[in-house]
C-alpha cells in the first residue's frame, strides 16, 4: 500500500492540458496566445480610455475599468503558464506554483463576480433612482464597494488555499486541466476531503448565489422601471446601457455554474476543463468588445487617446 506523502514533500503536479494530441498543440498555442493578447490589449484600452477622458470619471466607468483590470489578471494567472508548457512540451507545475496559481485564480474570478454585482447595483440606482444617483453612488461609496470586494475575495481565496495546504497527496499528481483548478486539486488528495468539499460547496452557493440574486433583483427592478418610461427613445437608451452588461453576466454565470455544478460528476474527464475556457478565457476577452463596440463614450475617448478626430 502506498503511504500518503506529506504535502511538504510534493515538488510538482502535472497539468495534462486540454488535449494530449501532439498535432493539436500548435493550434492550441496559436488560439490561446491570440485570445490572451486580445484580452490584455482590449481591457488595457478600456482602462486607458477611462483614465484619460474626464467625461468617463463616473461610477459606471470606474467599475468597468476595475473589471478590465480583474479580467487581465484573471487570464494572466492561467494562460501564460499553459502557453509555456505547450512550447516547452512540459506538463510540470511546481507545488508552490500550483497553490499560487489557484489562489490568484480564485481571487480574480471572485472579483469578477463581485464587480458584476456592483455594476448591476450601479445601473439599478442610475435608472430607478436617477435624482439621488450622485449622492448614493458618490466616489467614496464606489471606492468602498471595490475595496470591500477585494477584501472578501482575498479572504475567500485564502481560506481555500490554506485548506488545500492541509491535504496529503499520493502518487497520482496528474490534473486533467490546463491550470490548477480548486476542484481538480482537492480530488487528487489521499487524505479525507469532506471538509474541503463542504467549504467549496457552501462558498460557491454564497459567492455565486448571493451576487446572482442581487443582480437578478437589480435587473427585475430596472426592467419594471424601463417599462414605465413613456418615450420609446428613453426606453431604448435605458435598455441599451443594460443589455451589454446583462450579456456578460449571462455568459459568465452560465459557464461558471455549468462547470461547478457538473464538477462532481465530471472531475475525472476533460469536459469541465473545456467548459472552463468559456468563463476563464472567452468571457474576459469578450468584455471589451461588448462594452466598447456599443459604447459611444468609450469610442470617443479612444479616438482622443489615439489622436483621432471626434
Amino acid at each position: 500500500i502506498m503511504e500518503p506523502r506529506n504535502d511538504t514533500q510534493i515538488s510538482e503536479f502535472l497539468l495534462l492540458g486540454l488535449s494530449e494530441e501532439p498535432q493539436l498543440q500548435p493550434l492550441l498555442f496559436g488560439l490561446f496566445l491570440s485570445m490572451y493578447l486580445i484580452t490584455v490589449c482590449g481591457n488595457l484600452l478600456i482602462i486607458l480610455a477611462t483614465i484619460s477622458d474626464s467625461h468617463l470619471h463616473t461610477p459606471m466607468y470606474f467599475f468597468l475599468s476595475n473589471l478590465s483590470f480583474a479580467d487581465i489578471c484573471f487570464t494572466s494567472t492561467t494562460v501564460p503558464k499553459m502557453l509555456v508548457n505547450i512550447q516547452t512540451q512540459s506538463k510540470v507545475i511546481t507545488y508552490a506554483g500550483c497553490i499560487t496559481q489557484m489562489f490568484f485564480f480564485l481571487v480574480f474570478g471572485a472579483l469578477d463576480d463581485f464587480l458584476l454585482t456592483v455594476m448591476a447595483y450601479d445601473r439599478y440606482v442610475a435608472i430607478c433612482h436617477p435624482l439621488h444617483y450622485m449622492v448614493i453612488m458618490s466616489s467614496w461609496v464606489c471606492r468602498k464597494l471595490v475595496l470591500a470586494s477585494w477584501i472578501m475575495c482575498v479572504l475567500y481565496s485564502l481560506l481555500h488555499s490554506l485548506m488545500v495546504l492541509q491535504l496529503s497527496f499520493c502518487a497520482n499528481l496528474e490534473i486533467p486541466h490546463f491550470f490548477c483548478e480548486l476542484n481538480q486539486v482537492v480530488h487528487l488528495a489521499c487524505s479525507d476531503t469532506f471538509v474541503n468539499d463542504m467549504v467549496i460547496y457552501f462558498a460557491s452557493v454564497l459567492l455565486g448565489g448571493g451576487p446572482l440574486t442581487g443582480i437578478l433583483y437589480s435587473y427585475s427592478k430596472i426592467v419594471s422601471s424601463i417599462r414605465a418610461i413613456s418615450s420609446a427613445q428613453g426606453k431604448y437608451k435605458a435598455f441599451s446601457t443594460c443589455a451589454s452588461h446583462l450579456s456578460i453576466v449571462s455568459l459568465f454565470y452560465c459557464t461558471t455554474l455549468g462547470v461547478y455544478l457538473s464538477a462532481g460528476a465530471t472531475h475525472s474527464s476533460r469536459s469541465s476543463a473545456a467548459a472552463s475556457v468559456m468563463y476563464s478565457v472567452v468571457t474576459p476577452m469578450l468584455n471589451p468588445f461588448i462594452y466598447s463596440l456599443r459604447n459611444k463614450d468609450i469610442n470617443r475617448a479612444l479616438k482622443i487617446v489615439f489622436g483621432g478626430k471626434l
